[in-house]
C-alpha cells in the first residue's frame, strides 16, 4: 500500500522545485520523493520556504497583539489590538498550524529525508536541526502550551525550550560554518533569556558578543508565493493596512520595496548580535550592577547599532488612510510617551518634504546620555525594554516582552484528547490595558503635539514582578 506524505509536503515542495508542477499532485508518494536525486536539498529548500511563511504569520499577529502596531484597516485580525484572543479565532489556528507545520516538516527530515539520501551532509542535518529548535522555541514564547508531536500531550514552554536546546546542540555539533554556529548560540542565549536562567544566558550571549554585528536572516520569495506579508501591510498595500504606535514612526516600514513588489522582497532579522548585548545589559540591570549595565548598553550603541545600515527612499504615499483611524499625524510633531511624559522631537517623519531615513535591521532614540542619566534600577530597566522594543520592531517579538501567549487552538482541541481546558486560555497579564489602549492617543493639531494614552515600557516596569515578564527579577 501506497504511503501518502502528510499534509502533502512532499507534492507542494516538489512542485515548488521542478518547473511545469502546477498543482499538488497525489500520485507523489514517499517512495516515489525519497528516491529522487539530492533529496536532502530539495526537503531543505522546503524548510526553508515554510520558515518563511511561519515568519508572516508570527510576525503579522504579534504584532498587531502588541504596542508595536495597529490594525488600520479590515484586511488582518479585527480584535488582537484590543487585546482579545481566543481559542477559536482562526488566526490563533494559522499561527499554531503554521509553527506546528514546521516542526513537524523538520523531524521528516531528521528522520525519513536524511537516512533515504546518502549524499546529506552534516551541515544539511545542522540546518534542519536548528529549524526544528526555532520550531520549539517559537511554541515555547508564543504559546501557553502546545503539543509537541501530533495529537500529543500538550507541552509546557519549558518543556519545549528543553527540546531546542538539545537539538541547538546537535546542530553545534554538525555545523561547519563559524558564523551559523553562532547564530545557534544566540538562539541558546534567547532560550536561557526565557527561562530566566542568569548564567546560562549571559555565558552564551557574551560567546556571541565577540561578533557584534552578527545577523541571520530570513529571505522571502514574491515570486513562489512566499511574499513577506508584513511589507505588503506596512509599504507595498495601497491603503496602509498597518500604523505603527505615533512614537514608533520613526523605525517605519522596516521592510519596502523600491523597485518591482515581486522582486524586491525584504528579509527578516531574526537573530542578531544586537540581542547578546540586550540579555546580557539585563542581567547585570536586574543584579543591580548598574555601571556594568551602562557600559554594556553604550557599546551596543556604538558598535552594533551605529554600524547597522540604513536607508534613503522616497515614502510620499504613505497616508496612513486604512480608515480606522483619520487622526494619525503625517507630518512631523512631537509626542510624549504618555500624558505625564516630556515633549519629544524626531519620532513622526514627515514624508511629504524629503526621503526618509529608515533603519533596516536596528535602531532606536535612546543616546548614551539617556543610558548615563539612568541612575536607578528601574530607570536603566525601563531604557533597556525600550530599546529591545525598538530594535525588534516589526520582528515578532514584542508580545512575549508584554507576558502575552496565545492558547491552543479549538482546532486541536476538537482533535486532540490531550487538550485540557486550561490550555484554551490565553495568557493576558492583569496590567496590559484593554479596549485598544495600547495603541491609542491623541493628536492634539494646535499644539502639535501627539501623545499616547500608554507607555507600555513604564508599565513594565511597575510591574517587574509578574511572574509572565522579566524573566530575571522573578
Amino acid at each position: 500500500m501506497k504511503t501518502y506524505i502528510k499534509n502533502l509536503f512532499v507534492a507542494t515542495i516538489v512542485c515548488i522545485l521542478l518547473a511545469g508542477c502546477a498543482k499538488d499532485n497525489p500520485n507523489i508518494t514517499d517512495e516515489v520523493y525519497l528516491t529522487t536525486t539530492n533529496v536532502s536539498t530539495t526537503w531543505l529548500t522546503g524548510l526553508k520556504r515554510q520558515m518563511a511563511l511561519t515568519m508572516n504569520q508570527v510576525i503579522v499577529n504579534t504584532e498587531l497583539v502588541s504596542d508595536n502596531y495597529f490594525n488600520n484597516r479590515t484586511l488582518s485580525n479585527k480584535v488582537f489590538d484590543i487585546p482579545q484572543i481566543d481559542n477559536f479565532d482562526l488566526d490563533v489556528n494559522n499561527i499554531q498550524s503554521a509553527i506546528q507545520r514546521l516542526r513537524e516538516m523538520s523531524e521528516y527530515g531528521l528522520t525519513t529525508v536524511v537516512d533515504a539520501d546518502k549524499s546529506t551532509t552534516p551541515v544539511q542535518k545542522a540546518e534542519m536541526y536548528f529549524i526544528n529548535a526555532y520550531a520549539h522555541v517559537l511554541s515555547g514564547e508564543l504559546f501557553t502550551g502546545l503539543p509537541g508531536t501530533a495529537k500529543g500531550i500538550v507541552l509546557t514552554p519549558a518543556q519545549h525550550y528543553a527540546l531546542a536546546i538539545t537539538a541547538l546542540d546537535q546542530a553545534i555539533s554538525l555545523q561547519t560554518n563559524a558564523t551559523e554556529k553562532l547564530a545557534y548560540t544566540l538562539l541558546k542565549a534567547r532560550i536561557y533569556y526565557d527561562l530566566g536562567d542568569a548564567v546560562q544566558a549571559k555565558t552564551f550571549a557574551t560567546a556571541v558578543m565577540a561578533t557584534p554585528l552578527l545577523l541571520k536572516q530570513q529571505v522571502f520569495d514574491g515570486q513562489n508565493g512566499a511574499s513577506n506579508d508584513f511589507q505588503t501591510y506596512l509599504f507595498s498595500s495601497t491603503t496602509n493596512e498597518f500604523a505603527p504606535l505615533p512614537r514608533l514612526d520613526f523605525l517605519d516600514p522596516k521592510y519596502y520595496n523600491t523597485g518591482t513588489i515581486a522582486l524586491d522582497q525584504k528579509p527578516v532579522s531574526y537573530l542578531k548580535g544586537e540581542e547578546a548585548y540586550l540579555i546580557v545589559a539585563e542581567i547585570q540591570a536586574s543584579g543591580n550592577d548598574l555601571p556594568s549595565a551602562k557600559s554594556t548598553l553604550k557599546t551596543l550603541l556604538t558598535d552594533v547599532i551605529a554600524k547597522r545600515a540604513s536607508i534613503s527612499f522616497s515614502d510620499v504615499k504613505e497616508t496612513r488612510n486604512g480608515g480606522n483611524r483619520n487622526d494619525y499625524p503625517l507630518t512631523a510633531v512631537k509626542v510624549k510617551f504618555d500624558d505625564a511624559d516630556i515633549e519629544r522631537s524626531g519620532y513622526v517623519l514627515d514624508r511629504k518634504t524629503a526621503n526618509i531615513n529608515i533603519s533596516t535591521v536596528s535602531g532606536t532614540k535612546v543616546t548614551a546620555i539617556d543610558i548615563d542619566a539612568a541612575t536607578t534600577q528601574d530607570a536603566l530597566l525601563y531604557l533597556i525594554y525600550r530599546m529591545r522594543q525598538e530594535i525588534f520592531i516589526a520582528e515578532g517579538r514584542r508580545m512575549s516582552d508584554l507576558g502575552i501567549k496565545f492558547p491552543v487552538s479549538q482546532t486541536e482541541q476538537l482533535n486532540n484528547p490531550n487538550v485540557k481546558p486550561a490550555d484554551l486560555v490565553a495568557q493576558i497579564p492583569s496590567f496590559i490595558p484593554k479596549n485598544r489602549g495600547m495603541d491609542d492617543f491623541t493628536n492634539n493639531t494646535t499644539t502639535g503635539v501627539v501623545t499616547m494614552k500608554f507607555d507600555m515600557n513604564k508599565i513594565l516596569i511597575s510591574n517587574k514582578t509578574a511572574k509572565e515578564i522579566l524573566p530575571f527579577i522573578n
